[in-house]
């Protein structure tokens, strides 16, 4: 049986184990952290639980799919709802607007509190899914970087419509020609965010996006975003796959260019008291599959190979800075997704990409799952989620920047829903941008490895594979096809369906 090592147990690190032992493979997957999911994982503070990363969740059938494929009823591992709406927006003027998960029913609500034609809603989200009806199968389910993609049927439909997938201008640019409303404008630019981009610079196919909630549908699973991790890697192990916490992946092995194996850095048995010295092991494997960062795992763990700087040196999406904040009281005006919005957002996104910090009125979302799920903080209070978009980590003041945003923040919350915050937080967590890379081992602790802002960016994401090292196999947010659950699930499929003929 041949034997793959899989590095890192982010989500998708599971599906590839998964869908690899499904394969027939003796699968081991090494993780260095004491818990599995990377970002789509979990902490406690104080009687709250909080979901760590990703709190969003998008096309629940590539998460079922997994169960199926192995004969398994996914309703036996893993719960999950539709939402009713889908996010509240707020803007500083005391505009409140809920975005009804019901594409006629959101519409009606832009037209009648912002005054935009309910029409122009519907053919936005019409064109959103013609859009994601051309790309979904061109790009997110293959792989850019073999030639039977650009040769198929799929492909041939995608160049008679190049002219209509927004390529040529910016998502900014195609929402101010659609809508006259700005706030409607600012609505559908914020997409750009869900894979760390600028709406004024990324291209308007990025209005695919949209398509994945109004269209398809937003949901939440019924025991947090992190039973997605825990049922995924539950049915893993059903299948033998073997996970290995607190196990460091020091180097991928190669020989004469080709895969063989990798050395371990193994954490002392905590048990056996602090001072037991780690261990270091060479294990043989016939593949390797890194869902660690392709910078990192370049850099990191192939020294001696020759690296894709041009691909590496990309700059990177942004990142975030994240206040986990224990509120000692319930907001009815609050639901499960919110956004409070800056009031000059190209002036936010500016400072974040060509400033390297974060704009004195930043955006804020604020996720709250108590609202669906009771028991994620006491009785009479909520677990707030408060997260700003930040750039990534190049040597910033970030306890200077942290300090002044938390009282922007503040303030701008204080603002809008006429409370002062500060004197019901009782208790709070930090993550910013050094402390995911650390934690996720994310260059730069960019949360969608590189940027996507400008038309070529889907053509600067690393293969799934490696053209110089055989049976090497790259997959999660910073390869192809890119960041967020779905498109880091797609990516082990991609490297799965790739992954036939060993030498």
């Amino acid at each position: 049986m041949k034997k793959v090592a899989i590095i890192g147990s982010g989500i998708a690190g599971i599906a590839s184990a998964i869908r690899l032992a499904h394969k027939g493979f003796e699968v081991s997957v090494f993780e260095a952290n004491p818990y599995a999911g990377g970002k789509l994982s979990s902490f406690e503070l104080k009687g709250y639980r909080f979901d760590a990363g990703p709190s969003l969740f998008t096309l629940p059938n590539l998460v079922t799919e997994l169960f199926e494929l192995v004969g398994q009823n996914p309703t036996n591992f893993f719960e999950y709802e539709q939402l009713a709406e889908i996010c509240r927006y707020f803007w500083e003027d005391k505009t409140c607007l809920t975005a009804w998960a019901e594409p006629v029913k959101f519409a009606q609500e832009v037209e009648e509190i912002t005054g935009e034609p309910a029409e122009k809603i519907i053919q936005f989200l019409k064109d959103s899914a013609f859009k994601y009806e051309v790309l979904d199968a061109l790009f997110l389910q293959d792989s850019l970087h073999k030639l039977s993609t650009w040769t198929s049927k799929k492909a041939l439909k995608g160049y008679l419509n190049l002219p209509k997938l927004g390529i040529f201008g910016t998502m900014n640019q195609a929402n101010q020609k659609l809508f006259k409303n700005s706030k409607i404008v600012q609505l559908f630019n914020r997409y750009a965010t869900y894979n760390g981009s600028n709406p004024y610079q990324t291209p308007a196919t990025l209005n695919i996006i949209p398509h994945l909630e109004y269209n398809l549908g937003a949901f939440f699973p019924k025991k947090g975003m992190v039973s997605i991790t825990n049922s995924l890697v539950k049915l893993a192990e059903n299948l033998g796959v073997k996970f290995y916490f607190e196990t460091k992946v020091e180097e991928i092995l190669v020989e004469n260019g080709k895969v063989k194996g990798v050395k371990l850095r193994r954490n002392g048995d905590r048990n056996e008291g602090e001072n037991k010295e780690n261990t270091a092991d060479l294990i043989p494997f016939d593949v390797v599959v890194s869902n660690m960062d392709v910078t990192h795992t370049y850099r990191k763990l192939l020294p001696n190979e020759e690296h894709p700087n041009f691909l590496l040196n990309q700059p990177k999406s942004s990142s975030g800075v994240i206040f986990y904040w224990g509120i000692k009281k319930k907001f009815p005006a609050l639901d499960l997704h919110n956004i409070l919005f800056s009031d000059d957002y190209e002036e936010e996104f500016k400072t974040m990409f060509k400033q390297k910090t974060i704009y004195h009125d930043p955006t804020v979302y604020i996720n709250i799952t108590s609202k669906h799920k009771p028991d994620d903080a006491p009785e009479g209070c909520e677990n707030w989620f408060v997260l700003i978009n930040a750039p990534a980590n190049e040597g910033q003041d970030w306890d200077k920047i942290i300090a002044q945003t938390k009282e922007n923040i503040l303030k701008k919350i204080n603002r809008i829903l006429g409370q002062n915050i500060a004197e019901l937080i009782e208790c709070e967590q930090i993550l910013d941008p050094r402390t995911i890379e650390s934690k996720t081992s994310s260059a730069q602790g960019a949360l969608y490895g590189n940027s996507s802002n400008n038309r070529f960016s889907a053509f600067l994401r690393h293969a799934n594979f490696s053209s110089k090292i055989k049976n090497l196999y790259f997959v999660g947010g910073s390869v192809h096809p890119g960041g967020g659950i779905p498109l880091a699930l797609s990516s082990a499929k991609i490297m799965s369906n790739n992954l036939k003929n060993l030498e």
